[in-house]
């Protein structure tokens, strides 16, 4: 069998709203109001979480699997696939493009094997709902999946809670 891997790697910064806006009588509707809507992360919303900045719902977690996903079967990077020139995916959910990733490697000849992500930052406590998205995204791969969490130690904008990074490795081979 022929195996091939990939690595991903994606970093957000939270949303911010400075603290004076209402104060200043800034105003924007409810849909260009990414602050309203909860932290995608690993697929799962987390209420009470800050959301991440981006183009689609900034799920650092499943970014960087696509990265390592489209990586290993040669289809460029998530840029390349769903990037920001691209409106059609303008405040889209990263399960889109998980789905459509897999669609792709399947259709170039390749099962994916397994996968293993790592959430950097300081919140929110991944641990609590590890299986929760090891199972949610697993079923998407058709594979088993790994979810871990780390933090940097307070070194970095992730340390400085300002925002979450992901890596992701992942192993397909040519299906049989």
């Amino acid at each position: 069998m022929t195996w091939r891997v990939g690595q991903g790697f994606d970093a957000h910064r939270f949303v911010t709203q400075p603290a004076d806006a209402a104060a200043q009588g800034v105003a924007a509707d409810v849909a260009s109001q990414p602050a309203r809507r909860p932290l995608s992360l690993a697929l799962l919303e987390w209420p009470g979480e800050p959301a991440l900045e981006g183009h689609s719902d900034g799920d650092v977690a499943a970014h960087a699997l696509v990265d390592a996903l489209a990586g290993a079967a040669g289809l460029g990077d998530i840029g390349q696939l769903f990037g920001a020139d691209r409106p059609e995916y303008a405040g889209a959910r990263s399960r889109v493009f998980l789905e459509e990733t897999v669609r792709q490697v399947h259709q170039a000849g390749f099962a994916v094997l397994n996968a293993s992500v790592q959430v950097i930052g300081n919140h929110p406590r991944v641990a609590t709902r590890r299986w929760e998205a090891e199972r949610g995204i697993g079923q998407i791969l058709g594979a088993p999946v790994s979810l871990s969490a780390t933090t940097t130690d307070a070194m970095g904008f992730t340390g400085r809670g300002e925002g979450l990074a992901a890596l992701a490795v992942c192993l397909i081979g040519r299906a049989q």
